[in-house]
């Protein structure tokens, strides 16, 4: 199993290959449909995101409320391709990777490679699991979004497998 903290160092993320199983540490936000649009939005107006894209990773998830002392409730990833539209806009914006499930287009893998980025993939159905590794959660944007609003999560071995690498190999392109 691979570590890595986030942000990543570019050629850490070089060294991943698609498949790989991985715990991340370190910074994520989180971003599902509505907040991308939301932020779209403000880009289209010449307007800064609200918080700085450059080396993020962005993880599709609305939790549930927190509870038993955890910093957030049940934190199951959402599946990717709804954020597709938007993606490309974010990832030559410096956004560094992203953590969903499922497949993504091929407008995504092409940006994904542009950009030397990876696609991270969390397991659906485990939700309650991975909130274990959400040590704080930060409201940053959005909050009348409510479980779709950007948060600002610190995480500590984060487990995900890698969807997509810095060269395009897609774990859903069965051959």
């Amino acid at each position: 199993m691979k570590e890595i903290f986030l942000p990543a160092d570019q050629e850490e993320l070089k060294k991943l290959s698609a498949g790989d199983a991985v715990l991340l540490s370190g910074t994520v936000y989180t971003a599902r449909d509505a907040a991308h649009k939301r932020m779209h939005e403000l880009l289209e107006k010449g307007e800064a995101l609200p918080f700085d894209i450059n080396g993020a990773c962005i993880y599709y998830v609305g939790p549930t409320p927190a509870h038993d002392g955890l910093a957030i409730g049940s934190a199951g990833p959402t599946t990717a391709s709804r954020m597709d539209a938007y993606t490309p806009e974010l990832l030559d914006l410096g956004m560094q990777a992203m953590i969903g499930k499922g497949r993504r287009n091929e407008a995504v893998k092409e940006a994904i490679v542009r950009n030397g980025a990876v696609y991270f993939v969390a397991c659906g159905g485990a939700g309650a699991l991975i909130s274990h590794s959400i040590l704080k959660a930060e409201p940053v944007a959005f909050e009348d979004l409510l479980s779709e609003a950007v948060v600002k999560l610190t995480v500590k071995d984060f487990p995900v497998f890698v969807g997509i690498d810095t060269t395009g190999k897609d774990v859903y392109d069965i051959d």
